[in-house]
């Protein structure tokens, strides 16, 4: 049964017959009910959109959160994580049906405009660990400041887990992220920079595949 919140001329959620009332981000919206046939067959171009979607998803998954504050200044009508799931079908799927992989250095983890690093590195020299360090740009101008807090993030495909944190300032030009469940394990990294208030994220930069030492 669907429910009208705003009087007869306003919005309503639920089931009214073939509609269905919503609303998101304050917008009132409708749509029809699916019809589902399950004599259906997909076509090979729904087939390789749907496992390219698939190997989006389960990526993005291990990053929910994350995504969720990341890429909301970047999202237009769209929650974060379903922004970053596009950003990554646009950008980093490769393969043929019906074996599709994600070339990590093309996916972001964040989206903004406040400047990154001018170059940053990772490196597995530590048991259970990953160090970051970075070179700042001129931090004299623009957005960029050097409270801006660094956030490290690293990524197992084969246990599709990432770990990340907010870390040292700017300023510090280097820090550490503890990855104990990884040891042994390959990892795709990344970093990136929020606004002392939370506000701005910048872009994000891959600093590369490493295996973590045991």
């Amino acid at each position: 049964m669907g429910r009208i919140n705003k009087g007869v001329l306003g919005g309503f959620s639920g089931k009214v017959g073939t509609v269905i009332g919503s609303n998101w981000k304050g917008i009132d919206y409708m749509r029809s009910r699916p019809t589902v046939n399950k004599n259906r067959t997909s076509t090979q171009k729904q087939l390789e959109q749907q496992a390219r979607f698939a190997v989006a998803v389960r990526f993005s998954r291990s990053v929910t959160a994350l995504l969720m504050e990341t890429f909301s200044g970047y999202a237009n009508q769209m929650t974060g994580v379903n922004k970053a799931v596009s950003d990554v079908l646009k950008r980093a799927i490769t393969g043929t049906y019906p074996t599709y992989n994600i070339q990590y250095s093309q996916v972001f983890i964040s989206r903004g405009s406040l400047p990154n690093a001018e170059t940053a590195v990772a490196s597995g020299g530590v048991a259970g660990a990953i160090e970051f360090s970075w070179i700042n740009g001129d931090i004299s101008l623009g957005k960029a400041k050097p409270t801006d807090q660094v956030l490290l993030v690293a990524y197992c495909p084969e246990l599709n887990r990432a770990v990340y944190r907010k870390g040292a300032l700017r300023s510090a030009q280097s820090d550490t992220l503890s990855v104990n469940g990884f040891r042994n394990k390959v990892v795709q990294t990344w970093i990136t920079f929020l606004s002392a208030d939370g506000i701005d994220v910048s872009d994000s930069l891959f600093t590369g595949e490493l295996t973590v030492t045991d």
